[in-house]
This record gives structure tokens, C-alpha cells and sequence, in this order.
């Protein structure tokens, strides 16, 4: 399943070119895996180095080879142009994530750490919030697009693709999470009909953490509207 567009861009010497984005599914090569540990501690904003230290790229990536779990390659999607990543967008339903199981990042990071550790009880309501998802709801893990490739529509393509592949699940909701900080991601997804459904943490005395953002999905259409082939209203 791939979706296609065109853009135009600016190379280093000036000169203006044609550039074909395609999104396609991910493959389970170590190469990918590597890329998607960038892109994924892009999205969480360098959570991942900070949870999993500086061998944070090489543990993602050898949970990225195993099926059935949040970080496996069958749930990401990648963007090219001409032939090379330039994004990613990941994510799953409800149903698959009671399915998953919860030790390859573990396994790939093979041992006990101690940092692992007491991060995880400090964050541990936060996991808990991450991990809270309700029947018929796709979470959106990620989205990232490479610094000089933003602002030409990738990501927009990434998303439309993403809640397709919802929509196909049958799902009834998009669901994602977005650092509150983050104002220029809260927007996009504002500009989608995604709206903000809660905040952690919900202490009236503290700064908002974590936005969880929503969209209602109509099964059978895909984001914008349009019937899927093969569907019936």
C-alpha cells in the first residue's frame, strides 16, 4: 500500500527540482530500524536516549526486527523522496496493542539497568496514560520528517496515510499524544480535526506535560471524507 504526491525543492545550489514522495511500508532491515530510532526519539522529543542511554538507536532498532510489539517495523510507514527516507509515521489499533507483547525492548537492551529502572517508576503514571487506550481507538505513536524536508507537505501525507490504514482497521477514533510544548504539531493537527481530549498532568498547581488529542473516524472513509474501494456506506 503506497501513496504518492510531488513537490517541488530547493537544492543546495539554488537550482529548483521535482522531488516524487512515496509512502511505503517498512521492511525489517537494520538500516530502517536505525532510522526509525531517530525518527521516534525526534517525535518524543530525545525521550528515548534519555530512557535508554546512549545505546538507545541499537536497542530500538533490534526491537524494530521483531513482530508484535509498539516498536516492530509492521507498524510503520516511511516517506521518500527520490528514493530516500525522508519521514516516518507509526501506529496501531487498540486490538493489536492488547495483543503485543512487552519484552523486546527489554531483550534488545539486554540486562538490567539501573536508569531504565528508576525512570520507569518516576514515569510511571505516564506510561500508564500512554498505554490507556479504549476499543476502537488507532494510536498514532510518531510522526517525524526530516528537518529540510518539512513545511512541503510530507508530514500532511505521512497522516492521511496513517488514518487510511485507521480507518481500513476499522477503528472509531485517532488517538495521539503530543508534548504540550510543542505548538507547530498541536497546530497540524488541529488544522486535521484532531482536538485535544485531556492533559497530563491534571494537578491544577503544575504545567501540562502531555496533550492527548482525538479524532473521530467514520469506518469505511478515509480521512478526508472519501469512500474506501472495496467499502459500502
Amino acid at each position: 500500500m503506497k501513496a504518492q504526491m510531488t513537490c517541488t525543492l530547493i537544492t543546495p545550489d539554488g537550482q529548483m527540482e521535482d522531488c516524487r514522495i512515496t509512502i511505503k511500508p517498512a521492511n525489517p532491515t537494520c538500516e530502517e530500524g536505525l532510522m526509525y530510532a531517530r525518527y521516534l526519539d525526534q517525535a518524543a522529543e530525545g525521550f528515548f536516549r534519555f530512557y535508554l542511554g546512549c545505546r538507545a538507536p541499537e536497542i530500538i532498532a533490534a526491537a524494530y526486527l521483531r513482530p508484535d510489539h509498539d516498536y516492530s517495523w509492521k507498524n510503520v510507514f516511511f516517506a521518500e523522496c527520490n528514493g530516500k527516507i525522508a519521514g516516518m509515521v507509526s501506529g496501531y489499533s487498540a486490538k493489536q496493542r492488547r495483543c503485543f507483547m512487552n519484552e523486546p525492548l527489554e531483550e534488545a537492551a539486554s540486562g538490567f539497568s539501573l536508569r531504565r529502572f528508576f525512570v520507569h517508576i518516576l514515569l510511571a503514571p505516564l506510561w500508564h496514560v500512554l498505554e490507556t487506550l479504549e476499543d476502537g481507538d488507532f494510536y498514532v505513536q510518531s510522526v517525524a520528517v526530516e528537518q529540510n524536508h518539512r513545511g512541503r507537505g510530507i508530514g500532511s501525507l505521512l497522516m492521511d496515510h496513517i488514518e487510511d490504514v485507521a480507518e481500513k482497521s476499522n477503528a472509531s477514533r485517532l488517538v495521539l499524544d503530543v508534548a504540550a510544548s510543542n505548538k507547530g504539531a498541536k497546530k497540524l493537527y488541529e488544522r486535521r480535526g484532531i482536538k485535544k481530549s485531556s492533559v497530563w498532568p491534571k494537578a491544577p498547581f503544575f504545567p501540562s506535560i502531555l496533550v492527548r488529542m482525538t479524532k473521530p473516524l467514520q469506518p469505511g472513509y478515509n480521512g478526508r471524507g472519501r469512500l474506501i474501494a472495496g467499502q459500502h456506506p
